[in-house]
């Protein structure tokens, strides 16, 4: 087992001289060579890719797959980065033991530790100022475990209730804490589009920059745009709006047709969002759907990004 991403990587490049690996962009087969200037070329990926947790939820609910399984299972597919999330560890942010083990698995597996996505710890926009403190609290354990993980964020929910302006200075007053307390520790604290009014853009733009913390920003998620009551926003405006803080991506997918084409959201179009935006971190494959194994869904939505990453 390789122990290192450069090890990894030196293996990859190796391995194009004797076979096929049609998960590599193609700019990997013109140079695989690292260091490739940008300049003059157009050959040089754009983005990485990491594996979201949640595209494994059903095998991890099922019990086939533990959270230390995932950064092995992460690597077999080509991924650099892995994106956690808390309910498949829930009682393991403060065991240390647990923790330096699943570090171990992903330096064995030449994966990056990322971002823990932190859902059941309170609202943060909560009306109860009380209630908000208790949220805060909540999540701090995740940025310990986060931090002694190596990733970079943790992402949070902007839940609250109330008015337009209500939720937005309640969302902010609890996003500031939170960001503060991440601040001291290295860390950043991103909000994901994740139903409700966090799913307007132009709402969740607001917020964050009320926060206006540089360690406060969003993870844009290509498909989460229910507002409620059958309401959507539009998923085009919602990642443009939301670019500009953007500290991840989530390319969310649900189903693909026989040409690999994301039957509800134009990768094309949605990919030149982001790269016009001047971001050039992590794009992490959320696989969320039911029409193909979970998989297949992962693979067919890596295979979609890697058309666009040397672009």
């Amino acid at each position: 087992m390789l122990t290192k991403m450069t090890s990894r990587r030196n293996f990859l490049q190796s391995a194009l001289a004797t076979t096929s690996l049609p998960w590599l962009p193609a700019c990997v087969f013109a140079s695989p060579a690292e260091g490739i200037q940008e300049q003059g070329t157009s050959l040089k990926p754009w983005f990485r890719l990491s594996l979201a947790e949640w595209s494994y939820h059903r095998t991890l609910f099922a019990g086939k797959m533990t959270n230390l399984d995932f950064p092995a299972a992460a690597a077999e597919l080509g991924f650099e980065g892995v994106e956690y999330v808390n309910q498949f560890f829930k009682d393991k942010a403060l065991d240390k033991k647990y923790l330096a083990e699943l570090k171990k698995r992903c330096s064995d597996s030449g994966v990056e530790s990322l971002l823990i996505m932190c859902d059941g710890e309170g609202a943060l926009g909560d009306p109860d100022k009380n209630k908000r403190r208790i949220a805060v609290e909540n999540h701090l354990k995740w940025l310990d475990a986060a931090k002694t993980l190596g990733c970079h964020s943790i992402r949070v929910n902007a839940q609250s209730s109330g008015t337009w302006e209500e939720q937005a200075q309640r969302a902010a007053s609890g996003l500031r804490s939170l960001t503060e307390e991440g601040a001291q520790r290295g860390l950043s604290v991103i909000v994901e589009n994740h139903g409700g009014l966090s799913s307007n853009g132009s709402w969740l733009s607001q917020v964050i920059r009320a926060v206006n913390h540089p360690g406060c920003g969003t993870l844009p998620d290509f498909g989460n745009f229910n507002l409620g009551d059958g309401e959507t926003y539009d998923r085009y405006e919602g990642i443009s709006e939301m670019m500009p803080f953007a500290k991840a991506v989530s390319a969310k997918s649900h189903e693909f047709n026989d040409a690999g084409n994301e039957i509800h959201t134009d990768y094309s179009r949605m990919l030149k969002i982001v790269k016009g935006s001047g971001y050039r971190g992590f794009i992490g494959v959320e696989y969320e759907g039911g029409a193909h194994s979970e998989r297949d869904g992962i693979v067919f939505t890596r295979d979609l990004l890697l058309r666009y990453q040397c672009s």
